[in-house]
């Protein structure tokens, strides 16, 4: 058991960005977001977020993932933490602190570090890193026993001080009570006037407590994130770990390091993706599928054996062994059945497409119910908008749509119906019948002649 305190509430203001830090994505997921997930994955009881910049933007984007606090003046992280005392008064067990702008975080590391705590008696554990290059941290003093003595800027440090490379992570696991005893005794003896959550250790020793220390695996998980290339380089990080869990999960990426898929996305096994393929959060796609180069499938479904070549999903549906593309476009709430072919220069919106219907090339359909087996013919356009409304194109069972043919919605074409290549259809066409619906065509003798005098 234990209570995560998400420290989210500064400006970020070398991001240069209306947007607070925390709220910027990795991989299809905000910074703060992937802390929250983190903690929650691990184990926490009550996750809390100490918000302050924005915190109206903040708790709307995160509403639902953990319980939010105000700090109102931003005036250090003792203080920050102390805006969270009711959550930590409440706690039986200990409170992790964490930053909100550290996506690479994982729920293991978090969970060893409270075990660590746990087990070793401290009052407060550092979470530390060992860095090659330990410039800007500041680094971890350790007695002869192991405890830490006390964490040093890098401004403040020795030269013997500055050859150390284990560095503080700005987070932390503290027994509840001992915690809220040192936020007590915290005081702002500085120039910058703000309370500091370091001095807490400081106070935690000088009172006979220990202080003790966690030194994570991966220092990649340490970073915060402070402007645009560093959140670029986190994006990178994110990216090889979840492509690498896919590929082990049986997923074929022929580019992986071009391949970028969001959180939250499933992909079955035998599943081959092509080069320059985007799969956004929310994303189902199943076994045996086949996602060709540049395509794009956003909080999309895929069932099994379907073929996906050079093409766009936003919040669509394809059936198991459908192919779809090259070059179509699948807009929000369009569902295409099974075994259906969407070729290319096709675009599909708010539509229901039945099993085994052909839509070969350059067609649109908008706000159509088609039935099973339809064939259309190339340059079909369901009329759907008269510049005020929308109406719906009902297409029954086994129906032909002949070559250039416009559907003026409303309006239905009946089970094995077929309409005249050219025709624009108005009116309902009955079951089996042919509509042929242009005018006849009239030819102009020596029109050409007469033009040119």
């Amino acid at each position: 058991m234990f209570t995560s305190v998400i420290l989210a509430a500064g400006m970020g203001t070398r991001m240069k960005s209306d947007m607070p830090k925390v709220l910027h994505s990795v991989c299809g997921k905000p910074l703060c977001g992937w802390v929250i997930d983190a903690s929650l994955k691990a184990g926490a009881d009550e996750v809390v977020c100490v918000v302050g910049h924005k915190a109206d933007m903040v708790k709307e984007k995160l509403a639902g993932k953990a319980e939010f606090v105000l700090q109102a003046e931003q005036k250090g992280t003792g203080h920050a933490v102390m805006q969270a005392k009711n959550a930590i008064e409440n706690t039986a067990g200990a409170v992790v602190v964490l930053n909100g702008d550290t996506p690479l975080i994982t729920a293991d590391m978090i969970k060893s570090a409270v075990c660590t705590h746990e087990k070793s008696g401290a009052s407060a554990t550092v979470i530390t890193a060992e860095l090659d290059d330990a410039t800007g941290y500041g680094r971890i003093v350790r007695g002869t026993d192991g405890s830490v003595l006390k964490i040093v800027e890098q401004k403040d440090a020795s030269e013997e001080e500055r050859n150390i490379h284990e560095v503080n992570s700005g987070m932390y696991v503290f027994s509840s009570k001992d915690l809220l005893y040192a936020l007590d005794k915290i005081t702002p003896n500085n120039a910058q006037g703000e309370y500091y959550l370091t001095d807490t250790l400081e106070i935690l020793r000088n009172a006979g407590k220990k202080v003790g220390a966690y030194v994570i695996d991966d220092a990649d998980e340490i970073r915060g994130i402070n402007d645009r290339v560093q959140l670029s380089e986190a994006q990178k990080l994110m990216q090889i770990r979840i492509n690498e869990a896919h590929m082990r999960n049986g997923v074929t990426m022929l580019s992986p390091e071009t391949t970028c898929i969001e959180d939250d996305v499933q992909i079955g096994g035998d599943t081959i993706i092509g080069a320059n393929v985007i799969i956004g959060a929310g994303s189902k796609i199943g076994s045996n599928v086949s996602v060709g180069a540049n395509s794009q499938i956003m909080n999309s479904v895929v069932h099994d054996g379907a073929d996906i070549l050079c093409s766009v999903m936003f919040d669509a549906e394809i059936g198991k062994d459908t192919h779809v593309g090259p070059f179509a476009y699948l807009r929000p709430n369009s569902v295409v059945g099974k075994n259906v072919k969407v070729g290319d220069f096709v675009e599909i919106k708010n539509s229901n497409i039945g099993d085994g219907t052909k839509i070969s090339h350059l067609t649109y359909i908008g706000d159509s119910d088609v039935g099973e087996n339809v064939n259309f013919g190339c340059g079909t356009v369901t009329v759907n908008y008269d510049g005020k409304s929308k109406y719906r194109t009902k297409i029954g069972n086994n129906a032909f749509i002949g070559c250039n043919t416009n559907l003026v919605a409303p309006v239905t074409v009946a089970d094995g119906a077929y309409t005249a290549a050219g025709s624009t259809i108005t009116d309902a066409v009955p079951e089996d019948s042919l509509a042929i619906a242009r005018a006849r065509q009239v030819n102009k003798t020596d029109w050409n002649d007469k033009r040119s005098k």
